[in-house]
């Protein structure tokens, strides 16, 4: 080996050692960055999580600052007076309430009992529960419902999904109103979901419930209310004003607009228009389902009107049996097709005398003495529409239809009673602009008198019991 040979032994050697002097600082150094990536790495991860701590829990405590207000209130109490005036104070509040419940149940539900029970039900049955009973329903959105995207290039294809997901989505509980019979739970959909889904599902939801009804109302685009009845307060009959009460009042004071005509199933007062707006009403149901009630509740109310003269009834009575027994209130009455045609004859002869008078001078004719609201309670339409020779029964649909189309703002009411409400036994029913739904034999007579998607939104009149 000679002199050159060793002289580029040693500088390589001496350039090695540089390098790895070097490759040495420089590893140090990268240590310490990593290091203080690292940190700086937990340190923000750390913050990250605070902050979605505090604001999960700004927005918890805006979304539900009832309960918020409650919780710090009852901290507060235990910090500055202790545990022990906390626990007087709530057994004397809990006396009181109970207190107030038994004396007077009707006041306490109205002021606290409803908003006590929407509050527990809410956080005690709907929050933990309703999101296994509509995943269970088929009203969530799985991951694989989400749309794939396929990428096409020259280098072949790719598939990538909108969003990964590894559970479920499903709707979010909104809140919970509990009447005296009904709850309602307000849910906000997801993506792809639309509110016909909740429509059929609600046999199902009833079921998971353990309830006799659920119903499906649309309150927005994406916000459904699904109400769930607990109890049903009409079981028992209803009782109609007395007409001893009704005795001294005048027929002035009656509101033909709203005339009280029951309960509802929500434990509140029902009204039906008999003038005005929607006051043409077909009542359907099955034979002894309560079709007298929905003609004779609303007639005691406005007893005081018809004394005096401002509301004028006529009836037509095929079976010569429901009407009967009020005869003397009813200025026309018929039992057979050619009575009923005379009586329509005559009703629509003062509806033309009266659009004679009023024309070009209102828009609505107002009911006095002079003019007193013609009322026509027309008991099983069904059978002179179509269980009847042709000519007639072509004369009283044509003639229904003209009152129906016509009297309104007349001041003349069409009130029609059908068993069977299809169309070839009403022809004229979509004429009515109310409808009313009682016991039915059939699933499809439903949607006959309420109009499509009525049974699956929760109008189950058939199984009215």
């Amino acid at each position: 080996m000679n002199a050159q040979s060793i002289s580029l032994v040693i500088l390589s050697g001496v350039v090695l050692g540089v390098v790895v002097w070097v490759l040495a600082k420089l590893g140090r150094v990268l240590v310490r960055v990593a290091e203080a990536l690292a940190a700086a790495a937990v340190v923000l991860l750390a913050v990250g999580l605070v902050i979605r701590a505090v604001w999960w829990a700004i927005r918890q405590a805006l979304t539900h600052w009832r309960t918020s207000l409650t919780v710090l209130a009852v901290a507060a109490w235990w910090h500055w007076w202790g545990w022990v005036s906390l626990a007087l104070t709530a057994a004397v509040a809990a006396g009181v309430l109970i207190g107030w419940r038994l004396i007077d149940v009707t006041s306490f539900d109205a002021w606290a009992g409803r908003h006590l029970r929407s509050w527990w039900l809410r956080w005690t049955v709907y929050a933990p529960k309703l999101p296994e009973w509509l995943h269970a329903c088929g009203l969530s959105i799985k991951p694989d419902a989400i749309p794939v995207v396929v990428t096409v290039s020259p280098l072949g294809r790719t598939l990538r999904r909108g969003r990964k997901q590894t559970r479920a989505r499903l709707p979010k509980v909104l809140g919970v109103r509990s009447g005296a019979s009904w709850d309602g739970v307000r849910v906000r959909l997801v993506a792809g979901q639309k509110p016909e889904d909740f429509d059929e599902a609600a046999r199902a939801l009833a079921s998971a419930r353990a309830v006799m009804r659920c119903q499906v109302r649309e309150l927005t685009p994406n916000v459904v209310s699904i109400d769930f009845q607990r109890r049903n307060l009409i079981a028992e009959p209803v009782a109609c004003l007395e007409l001893d009460d009704l005795a001294g009042a005048a027929g002035e004071s009656v509101d033909l607009q709203r005339v009280w005509a029951g309960r509802t199933e929500y434990g509140q007062d029902w009204h039906v228009p008999l003038a005005g707006s929607a006051s043409h009403t077909l009542t359907a149901g099955a034979s002894g389902a309560g079709k007298n009630s929905v003609t004779w509740c609303p007639l005691v109310s406005i007893a005081p009107a018809i004394r005096d003269g401002l509301v004028r009834v006529s009836g037509i009575d095929p079976k010569g049996m429901e009407l009967a027994y009020g005869r003397r209130i009813f200025t026309r009455y018929a039992v057979t097709g050619t009575d009923a045609v005379m009586v329509l004859d005559e009703l629509i002869e003062a509806m033309q005398a009266r659009k004679a008078a009023f024309a070009g001078r209102v828009r609505v004719v107002p009911i006095t003495r002079e003019h007193p609201l013609e009322l026509l309670e027309f008991d099983e339409i069904g059978a002179l529409t179509k269980y009847t020779d042709r000519k007639t029964r072509d004369a009283i649909t044509e003639k229904v239809a003209l009152l129906t189309t016509q009297g309104r703002a007349l001041g003349f009411t069409v009130r029609g009673y059908v068993q069977e409400p299809t169309k070839d036994t009403v022809p004229v029913r979509e004429l009515f602009p109310r409808r009313i739904c009682l016991r039915v034999s059939a699933k499809s007579h439903v949607g006959m008198v309420l109009g499509d998607q009525a049974y699956e939104r929760g109008a189950w009149a058939n199984r009215i019991t």
